[in-house]
């Protein structure tokens, strides 16, 4: 794809002056993550268009972001396909390498900041810290860089689309890996007893996850028309959490979605911790539950520790941060 041939996700573009081209060809979580490091480049080169090479789907959020002038549609690690003029700087924000360096060398930058990696002896950077918390990483890396960066800079304004299920409790049962799936009766009997204490319940999901989702509303006395999965494509996902009440899920993007707008959640984890990926301590409206122990992030059932997760624990913590949102609201 050209440069003429990627859509403005901005609308005007910014005034010439050459390109930044950031690599995030990732999931709705990763993006997520990566706001307060994009705005930072925002910042940084106010004058430059700044590109994000990430999957066309991710479209809607890369809008809300308000940080890049230009999505160039990437799939994945190979799938860059650079046409334009080689940038002044490329931005890894995409993983420690090597095919995600190789990928921006490919379009011969006249700088890159990345992280290095011993395959690639040639290129300097910080070294990879597999300790971080996804947000701080990306933000540490463009301040290594010399370009400073505020973690705190994530929150998204709603989408300009009202949605007719605001006002609801959020549940989303599913997760991509099997490993990081709370069992669905559980969301069931969550689910039910918030209903019987009068908030109005809404099952989210993807096409694969309808038929989970069904199962949990029917387990839960749910009616049909509640069930959301499958209905909804993402800017109309982002609608309905930016305007939920709470959100229950595990980690998933959908608990990114909740931060980033500042809706009350409850996230459940499991086998990684909430230190790498959960919501930063300080957005004290979210609520990360994780039975304190690591497991094997491949597994293809769901992890002991997210296992140790009881359902009346869950809906203990899923009432106190609703009673807390309400008295925000008095």
């Amino acid at each position: 794809m050209t440069d003429t041939e990627a859509s403005d996700i901005r609308g005007t573009g910014s005034e010439p002056g050459g390109t930044v081209l950031a690599l995030r060809a990732l999931g709705i979580g990763d993006l997520l993550t990566a706001v307060p490091a994009l705005r930072a480049l925002r910042k940084a080169f106010p004058h430059k268009r700044i590109v994000l090479a990430a999957p066309e789907r991710l479209r809607p959020l890369a809008d809300l972001v308000e940080a890049v002038d230009l999505l160039h549609p990437t799939s994945g690690v190979g799938d860059l396909d650079w046409h334009g003029e080689s940038p002044e700087l490329a931005v890894n924000l995409h993983g420690e390498g090597p095919g995600s360096v190789h990928d921006l060398l490919e379009t011969e930058p006249e700088e890159i900041i990345t992280h290095r990696h011993p395959e690639l002896p040639g290129v300097g950077g910080p070294p990879w810290r597999p300790e971080l918390h996804e947000i701080d990483r990306w933000c540490r890396l463009l301040e290594q860089g010399g370009l400073p960066a505020d973690p705190t800079d994530l929150l998204l304004a709603p989408p300009p689309r009202p949605t007719p299920h605001a006002g609801t409790v959020v549940i989303h049962p599913g997760a991509k890996d099997a490993v990081r799936r709370w069992p669905a009766d559980r969301f069931a009997r969550v689910a039910n007893a918030l209903q019987k204490d009068g908030h109005e319940i809404a099952i989210t999901g993807d096409h694969s996850e309808i038929a989970l989702a069904r199962s949990v509303a029917a387990a839960a006395g749910i009616a049909p028309w509640r069930v959301l999965a499958g209905r909804t494509n993402l800017e109309e996902l982002a609608a309905i959490i930016a305007s939920a009440r709470l959100v229950l899920c595990g980690d998933t993007g959908v608990a990114h979605l909740a931060t980033a707008f500042g809706t009350p959640s409850v996230v459940l984890f499991g086998p990684m911790p909430p230190t790498l990926w959960g919501p930063p301590p300080w957005r004290r409206r979210h609520r990360a539950l994780w039975a304190g122990r690591r497991g094997d992030p491949h597994g293809d059932r769901p992890d002991p520790g997210l296992l140790e997760l009881e359902w009346k624990d869950v809906l203990e913590r899923s009432r106190e941060t609703l009673a807390v949102a309400e008295r925000r609201l008095r």
